[in-house]
């Protein structure tokens, strides 16, 4: 028998209110913030990511889906949404729109990872983009509007951290004093972070592995090494969220996974859970655009995991409402009073009232019986005698109480 790949899940009627749920939530905040829809390729040329992402990531490395077509072109399941968009700015001329450009998107993204609780090899990804602005005004807006999100969808543990990484100015002298730190303790660290020092020493503070912890704690802080545009900007970043009263914990550890990042790098992580089981997060990435090679054009993003937040909701019992079912269920008896059912459905659907009917020839009792399975919580019965007189009777599920009416005053007492 098959089944569905590793790391990839089927989402099924009933879990579908939670996926409805926070797509109008995420398409609700974004419309107040000013975003804009847009959808994306489910694949890219595979350079897009090599270059925009960065070769010496674990996404690159290890995650990536790369495949070639038959046109021998070397392509990649989208792995994230921030190099696509970037793409689809410089390709569509997007630099001629007032600025910055905000843009939303919805859609799948592809890692091939270990699956565990809310992560999967292809999961439903949500995330925004503004880009053509530096201002540090812009970095408080994108993390409150997350945090909006958050609390917009019912959650209320969770919490923001924090940090700056600095720029192109300041930060080859901090991995160079990163690296003088952890040039003693290369044969202790783990095999992951042996690669790591020699091409992304950025990572190593990044590392979840037990031996490496205290290496990692005790390394110098980017923050303590800025220039001074980038310290004045994450001072006022912060100084942002404070008067917005956005809650928030610095981080000096917290560089995130791809090597786009510039200065504001941001997490939104659930209470005790830690980076691991990170509901979001985002940051700057002022020359992802030029690396792509567009002109300049500064940009902020934020991307969260829906299964990660249908996992939270479900763990904190948020109610979401439910997705409307049909309201009537029409079952009938015999030949003629089949085809005045067909009529019937047809008629009740063309004027907005969900329908199910009954098929085959099964006993009232049996179709009464699929009603009830079914939490329609009205039945239409339709048999020789209602076909003659051109009526219905009209049965309520809960009450069982039933009565005759007439075929045309029907979809008037409906409504």
């Amino acid at each position: 028998m098959y089944r569905a790949p590793r790391g990839t899940q089927d989402i099924l009627p009933q879990e579908q209110p939670y996926w409805r749920y926070v797509e109008e939530k995420a398409a609700e905040i974004c419309c107040l913030y000013g975003y804009e829809r847009i959808d994306l390729p489910m694949f890219e040329d595979a350079g897009l990511f090599t270059r925009g992402v960065g070769e010496g990531t674990d996404i690159i490395e290890k995650e990536m889906y790369v495949f070639e077509d038959r046109g021998g072109n070397s392509l990649a399941l989208r792995p994230e949404g921030t190099a696509s968009v970037c793409r689809a700015y410089l390709e569509h001329g997007m630099h001629n729109r007032p600025q910055p450009v905000k843009l939303y998107y919805i859609g799948p993204a592809f890692r091939y990872e270990r699956p565990q609780a809310g992560r999967y090899r292809q999961h439903g990804h949500f995330g925004c983009e503004a880009i053509g602005d530096a201002d540090p005004a812009l970095d408080a807006e994108v993390i409150d509007m997350a945090w909006q999100f958050f609390v917009g969808l019912g959650l209320g543990l969770f919490t923001i951290v924090l940090n700056s990484i600095g720029c192109k100015k300041c930060r080859p002298e901090y991995l160079s004093l990163l690296k003088e730190h952890y040039s003693p303790h290369v044969d202790e660290v783990c095999a992951d972070c042996k690669v790591r020092f020699q091409k992304n020493p950025l990572r190593l503070l990044d590392c979840k592995s037990p031996q490496c912890q205290p290496i990692a704690d005790a390394a110098p802080k980017s923050i303590d090494h800025l220039c001074a545009d980038c310290a004045e900007h994450y001072s006022d970043v912060k100084r942002y969220l404070s008067s917005l009263e956005i809650p928030f914990t610095d981080n000096p550890r917290l560089v995130r996974g791809f090597d786009y990042y510039t200065r504001t790098v941001f997490e939104v992580q659930p209470a005790g859970g830690g980076s691991q089981s990170a509901l979001g997060g985002g940051g700057r990435y002022d020359v992802l655009i030029e690396e792509l090679g567009g002109k300049p054009a500064p940009g902020i993003g934020f991307a969260t995991g829906m299964e990660r937040i249908i996992l939270g909701l479900q763990k904190e019992t948020v109610p979401v409402p439910s997705t409307p079912g049909p309201q009537l269920f029409i079952a009938y008896l015999g030949e003629e009073a089949g085809e005045a059912a067909i009529k019937l459905a047809t008629t009740l659907r063309r004027n907005s009232t969900a329908v199910i009917m009954s098929t085959g020839s099964r006993s009232l009792k049996a179709q009464l019986r699929q009603a009830n399975n079914l939490s329609v919580p009205r039945v239409v019965i339709i048999g020789e005698d209602e076909v003659k007189t051109g009526t219905v009777v009209l049965r309520d599920m809960t009450t069982s109480q039933q009565e005759s009416i007439p075929v045309g005053k029907l979809l008037e007492l409906l409504q």
